[in-house]
This record gives C-alpha cells, sequence and structure tokens, in this order.
C-alpha cells in the first residue's frame, strides 16, 4: 500500500482536475481501491480498531449516473436534429469504458490509486477496469465536493470534447456504429428492400470453443440491385450475425459511394475485467 502523505499525493492530481478540494478526503476515497479497504480493515481489526474503510464502489456508481446526466444534457444541446435512439447511442458512444479509458490514461490516474498488496502485485495501476472506475468516482468527488458545474466542466473538457473532436478529426460526420444489424436495418428500408435474414451455415468446436458462422440474407431491391449475401464468424450466434451484419452493412455502403465508413469496435471486443 501507498506509504506517501495523502496530501502529497492528491495535490497535482488536483491541478489537472482543476479542483482544489475542500475535503481532500472525497478524492482519496474516489482513489481508493477495495482491495486496499479491506487491507486497511484487517490491518485495525489486527489492532483491535473496529472501524469500517471506504472505497469508491460507491463513488463510482454516483459518477457514472452524473456522467451520463452531463453527456446527456450537452448532446441534447449540441445536436437538435438527433432523433432520440441516435443521440442513445452517441452517449453510449462517448461513456463506454473503450473511450473513458483515454481521459483516464492522459490523467495518469493510476500512479495515484490507493491499491491493496495483491492488486498492486498484479499490475492494478495499469488495468483498464480499474483506470476507469476511479474516474467515474473522481468525477463523483468533483460533484459532492464542487457541485454539478465543477463536474460539468470536468466532463466536457477532459471527456466529451476531445472525443467529438476525435470523431470530426476522422471524418465521422454520422454516428459511430456500434450496433451492425441494427445499422443494416435501418440501411435496408432506406434502401427499399426487405428486411435481411439470418442464417446458421456452420457451427464448429467443442462447446466451451464454439465457432459458429452466419450468414446475412439481402434482399434485391426494388430499383433493380441484386441481393447479396454476407457472412460472420463469432464465439457466439449475436456475435457472428453481428459480424455478418457489418459484412453486409459495409457492401450497402460502397454501393452508395460512402468511402468514410466508420470503423468502430469489434463486436467481440472484450473489456478487461479486475
Amino acid at each position: 500500500m501507498r506509504t506517501k502523505s495523502d496530501a502529497n499525493d492528491i495535490a497535482p492530481l488536483e491541478a489537472v482536475l482543476g479542483h482544489r478540494f475542500r475535503d481532500p478526503a472525497t478524492l482519496e476515497q474516489a482513489l481508493t481501491h477495495a482491495s486496499y479497504a479491506r487491507e486497511l480493515e484487517s490491518q485495525n481489526a489486527a489492532d483491535g480498531i473496529a472501524l469500517q474503510a471506504m472505497d469508491n464502489e460507491q463513488m463510482e456508481f454516483l459518477g457514472d449516473a452524473v456522467l451520463s446526466f452531463v453527456v446527456s444534457q450537452e448532446l441534447f444541446r449540441r445536436f437538435p436534429e438527433y432523433q432520440e435512439g441516435e443521440l442513445s447511442k452517441l452517449r453510449a458512444h462517448v461513456v463506454s469504458a473503450r473511450h473513458l479509458l483515454r481521459p483516464a490514461r492522459a490523467l495518469k490516474i493510476g500512479q495515484y490509486l490507493r491499491l491493496g498488496r495483491g492488486e498492486e502485485r498484479s499490475g492494478g495501476r495499469s488495468k483498464s477496469a480499474l483506470l476507469v472506475n476511479a474516474l467515474e468516482a473522481i468525477i463523483a468527488a468533483l460533484y459532492l465536493d464542487g457541485g454539478l458545474e465543477q463536474a460539468q466542466r470536468f466532463i466536457l473538457q477532459a471527456i466529451l470534447e476531445p472525443e467529438l473532436e476525435e470523431m470530426s478529426r476522422h471524418g465521422a460526420t454520422k454516428l459511430p456504429v456500434t450496433d451492425y444489424k441494427s445499422a443494416l436495418q435501418e440501411a435496408v428500408h432506406a434502401s427499399g428492400r426487405s428486411q435481411p435474414r439470418y442464417v446458421l451455415v456452420k457451427e464448429e468446436g467443442p462447446d466451451h470453443l464454439k465457432v459458429f458462422t452466419m450468414e446475412a440474407h439481402i434482399p434485391p431491391s426494388p430499383g433493380g440491385n441484386n441481393g447479396f449475401v454476407r457472412r460472420g464468424e463469432g464465439s457466439t450466434k449475436k456475435l457472428a450475425e453481428q459480424g455478418a451484419a457489418r459484412e453486409a452493412w459495409e457492401y450497402l455502403q460502397s454501393l452508395q459511394g460512402n468511402s468514410a465508413v466508420q470503423e468502430p469496435g469489434s463486436a467481440s471486443e472484450s473489456f478487461e475485467q479486475p
């Protein structure tokens, strides 16, 4: 566990957050992993002290809610032309663990975490899940210590603005695709085609290592474009369907002359757990 004074630990982080905490314990709790808290409780118990040590799990819950609210409010203000479903997709993209990892690393949160010895030895300071959880807890700390305005300022500057700028630099004038089945359904509807049909064509491997192959069958369009079939593989039928839908969607995009096909994370992408 960390041995330096907490004041020295959090001062540089306060500087990059742009907020000096009236109650430093709030930020300290946001940086405290459950492994540290449980070890501290065990140490206290050995010393005859029955004292509960706080960790950042509840603060993570609150920070997630504050983050979602602020992003929702700002997207509602900036994109009045978007429908509810489009706003929901964009919000999910911005607040996803995959994208929160970038600001968490930029803030160097890992070096400030209070970790138990076991978590420290296992490389907890660089674990994606721990960094993202701590980022959400820090948002809660800013909200509790400085109010919604302080949390909002941080979220806009450190999370939302950089992500929207990144999307703009890559020519993402449309929403990033995260669900290819839904995107394909919208695309075939817009082209006047009937809805796609998914067919399981192959299932290989033992039960614990299954590989499924699915086909997406796209009917002809009223304008005379032929129907076509695209395949996808995955460890589940749903992932294989997403893969097939992606292939079909990208083909439809090419037919429409859209060369700026957006590249979301793979449907089979996983997020490391602590």
